[in-house]
């Protein structure tokens, strides 16, 4: 039984995707929703010491795309707690899976492919390999031709 959904949700196409579904996903369920905006922490130049970490993650897209996921989930009458940090993405997600605990996974597939090959991205891909809990990995929408 799905209880309580995880989100990983950005500001492109198929984040905004997978805010929808999972609200949906909710719906169906009746599910606590838990919104997730991951801020990947930029890699250290190589050979420089730790410098100065980023106390506060949130700025104006987390914020965003953040209001986004709990308006969906107000129109829909579900109560979508949204939480904004700094870490590396995957890894994040998986631990916020294992800690919450949460029952299903929604993250958007990246738009990109390579010929012959659907692409998921590589957060999406680790997290698919690593978890044990349900993924739903959404498309990002389909645009008119």
């Amino acid at each position: 039984m799905i209880r309580r959904i995880l989100l990983g949700v950005d500001d492109s196409p198929a984040g905004l995707a997978a805010a929808r579904t999972a609200v949906n996903v909710a719906v169906q369920c009746g599910a606590e929703l838990l919104a997730v905006h991951v801020i990947p922490r930029p890699a250290p130049a190589p050979g420089a010491g730790p410098g100065p970490v980023r106390a506060d993650p949130v700025d104006a897209a987390s914020v965003a795309v953040l209001r986004f996921a709990v308006e969906v989930g107000s129109r829909a009458g579900v109560v979508v707690e949204a939480l904004a940090v700094q870490a590396e993405p995957a890894r994040h997600i998986l631990d916020l899976a294992a800690a919450w605990p949460a029952d299903l996974i929604v993250l958007g597939r990246s738009a990109g492919r390579r010929v012959g090959a659907p692409y998921i991205g590589s957060k999406v891909q680790h997290v698919l390999e690593f978890t044990d809990v349900p993924v739903l990995v959404v498309p990002p929408p389909v645009e008119p031709r």
